[in-house]
């Protein structure tokens, strides 16, 4: 693994492993803490992808998912202590749909990214973030929270997930961890467009290096 990968390997694996303790914690109502972290795999994928090639691309974000993976899973084992309960760092659903997650939409990213690089220099990473991510809020929070779920991890109490409530609070009657993918997703989309402005300086930066 050639070092110039090492930034984007440590970073990918640390985006992961810190998403999917704070996707426990609530900020506000819709949303977790993990909303504001996760979307940054997406900008990692994207300037490996522009300054090194999409070869590059797929292996930080191989490696990335097997460290990230391997330690969501030492997570699991981990026991945390909080208004008077025992809990783990990071349950087994969250880690199971947070790896799932994470390789289909990364790996669709760079597919993506790929095939528009020839562009405006914006258009590859905001369509490959935009839909990567989508797909990633779908196939994470049903994972992790679907209440049809639960033979994965049955002594994983996620009914407060299924709590039926107006969707983010003013829409039609759904699951509560509905309001919190679609609020996630929401912040995702937003984050897609300010992780433009790094993007172009990081871009500009790391090709400058390579010449």
């Amino acid at each position: 693994m050639k070092s110039i990968y090492l930034p984007g390997i440590i970073a990918m694996a640390a985006i992961v492993v810190a998403s999917n303790i704070l996707v426990q914690f609530l900020f506000g109502q819709w949303l977790t803490w993990g909303a504001f972290t996760y979307p940054l795999a997406f900008l990692v994928t994207d300037v490996m992808n522009r300054v090194y090639g999409v070869a590059a691309a797929r292996r930080v974000v191989f490696v990335g998912f097997l460290v990230g993976v391997a330690c969501s899973f030492v997570g699991t084992k981990i026991m945390l202590q909080g208004d008077g309960f025992t809990y783990p760092a990071v349950t087994l659903r969250i880690a199971i749909g947070s790896g799932l997650a994470f390789l289909t939409a990364q790996m669709l990213d760079v597919s993506i990214f790929d095939r528009l690089r020839g562009g405006a220099w914006w258009r590859a990473p905001l369509a490959s973030t935009l839909i990567g991510s989508t797909l990633d809020t779908a196939i994470f929070f049903t994972i992790a929270f679907s209440g049809a779920l639960t033979f994965i991890e049955p002594m994983n109490d996620v009914s407060w997930a299924g709590e039926m409530l107006p969707l983010l609070g003013a829409g039609p009657m759904a699951p509560l961890w509905v309001s919190l993918g679609v609020a996630d997703w929401m912040v995702k989309l937003s984050l897609a467009l300010l992780a433009l402005v790094p993007f172009r300086i990081i871009v500009g930066k790391l090709s400058a290096q390579t010449t």
